[in-house]
């Protein structure tokens, strides 16, 4: 076994746990189940206002429980927001700032050692070290050395079986070849990405049916994240309401990830696990750009009523569907314009399986319990983002109450980056926070009527709230070093 595994707390936390829960209690935890989309857009799904698009199993979800508007993905970008979402803390933290790329070759910023390294405790692991069995299908890109002895993978997380590709389906949806099971490549597997997922995890839930520990299931969908590829018989029904055949691909997929979900519930229903059972919808980041990069031609992702796209610091980019359902404890028809942030499931799912959550970790969500019984959510932080490479200048963010703050680096002098090591640190840590904008989201969603400029106590207040949170924050991310070749002179 390598010698991280065995000083990693997350190997230390599962030695020392106790896996002998009773059947009572078994019985009084949940089983939690999180589906993430793969850049779904705001207004992708029919229950936030796609004018096209039929979502019927997704409605459902949300109609039998809450649909919140103001839900956050902990950064716009896919590789940091799924690393936000497993560990409850910002992705900077762990040292995760944007996309993970395959790592091969040393790159002049050093991404090629960008991984969720193995001191990161995450949800799976703390769940497991409590009594649940756990499972993970999809898409994993928290690493650059995928199914490698160089990196920490999915199962050194907590995941007792995981089915799992890099980054992408390749070469698209349809009939992937990428996907590793436990370890071991299983080659070209017939169907289409989200069905194969879901057809993973109701298998492994009917192989440990036996097993009366609680579960928890992570299913990160490829979908609708390029290559695109959706069943014909779906893209043709949607050709008469698109603008050309990649739009109705577009559509289909997303209209195929809504089957995938039905079919999964079906089976917790014909199982009897539906009752105590939260399931979450939620996407990763907000909707691609089309023909941002060539292979980009079927992104037709909507970012309804908000302001930007994938990649900015506006609502848009990290502003995402949220649908929560539990028949033995969420009301149903309930919307809710609280704020919350996949930055919350590890405190939340720590309480609901009665687990303390890692101490001496600085820990950037909070139990969100209170808002699935309809009393309010009072946070002692902001959320914060700094996504140093974001499409537009302003690439620092926060959501305060009901006001959404903006922030340049310097004046926007300071260059994009899309990691942080011992030669970049310093640029963003010192930087200056300038051309503060402020927006009312609770009037103002789109982001429309900066109120800056006309009101200087409010400025002052926000800002100071945002520097102490964005240096307390940049002084304590992961640097990267660079090897001294790598080092430009």
């Amino acid at each position: 076994m390598c010698s991280w595994i065995l000083k990693s707390p997350i190997f230390q936390a599962l030695l020392f746990s106790s896996f002998a829960v009773s059947a009572a209690l078994a019985q009084d935890r949940p089983n939690i189940v999180v589906f993430l989309c793969d850049d779904l857009g705001y207004g992708d799904l029919q229950c936030y206002g796609h004018q096209h698009l039929q979502t019927p199993r997704l409605n459902q979800l949300a109609q039998e429980g809450i649909r919140f508007t103001d839900f956050y993905s902990a950064a716009p970008v896919c590789s940091p927001s799924r690393v936000g979402l497993l560990t409850g803390r910002s992705p900077n933290r762990a040292g995760v700032y944007d996309w993970i790329p395959p790592g091969s070759k040393p790159r002049p910023d050093g991404r090629e050692q960008v991984h969720m390294r193995s001191s990161e405790v995450t949800i799976p692991a703390l769940l497991k070290g409590s009594g649940y069995r756990t499972c993970m299908a999809g898409k994993w890109h928290c690493n650059s050395q995928f199914n490698s002895d160089t990196q920490p993978q999915p199962g050194d997380f907590g995941f007792d079986h995981w089915l799992a590709t890099q980054n992408n389906a390749s070469p698209t949806h349809d009939g992937p070849v990428n996907f590793v099971r436990n370890g071991k490549p299983i080659g070209k597997v017939d169907g289409f990405s989200c069905q194969i997922v879901v057809d993973e995890t109701i298998g492994w839930l009917k192989e440990t049916a036996n097993d009366e520990r609680p579960f928890f299931v992570f299913m990160p969908f490829h979908e609708p994240h390029e290559p695109v590829a959706s069943p014909p018989k779906l893209v043709q029904q949607y050709m008469s309401v698109s603008q050309n055949r990649d739009e109705a691909e577009y559509f289909a997929n997303v209209a195929n990830v809504d089957s995938a979900v039905g079919r999964f519930m079906d089976a917790l229903d014909e199982m009897k696990m539906r009752d105590n059972t939260l399931v979450i919808f939620t996407s990763d980041n907000g909707p691609e750009t089309l023909k941002r990069y060539q292979r980009a031609k079927r992104s037709y992702g909507q970012p309804g009523v908000l302001r930007g796209m994938k990649l900015h610091t506006t609502e848009a980019g990290f502003r995402v569907a949220g649908i929560m359902n539990w028949p033995g404890r969420i009301a149903a028809g309930q919307t809710s314009s609280t704020a919350v942030s996949s930055l919350d499931f590890l405190p939340t799912f720590c309480r609901l399986a009665e687990t303390e959550t890692p101490s001496g970790v600085a820990l950037d969500g909070i139990d969100f319990l209170p808002v699935l019984d309809g009393q309010p959510l009072v946070r002692d932080k902001p959320l914060v983002w700094a996504y140093y490479n974001a499409t537009n200048e302003h690439r620092v963010a926060m959501r305060d109450g009901k006001y959404k703050v903006l922030a340049k680096l310097s004046g926007g002098e300071v260059a994009q980056v899309q990691n942080v090591t011992n030669q970049t640190q310093t640029l963003v840590a010192d930087a200056k926070l300038t051309d503060i904008e402020i927006y009312d989201l609770r009037e103002d969603v789109s982001e429309s009527n900066d109120l800056a400029a006309d009101n200087r106590e409010l400025v002052d207040q926000l800002r100071a709230k945002l520097e102490k949170h964005y240096r307390e924050l940049a002084t304590s991310s992961h640097v990267w070093p660079l090897e001294p070749s790598q080092i430009k002179k």
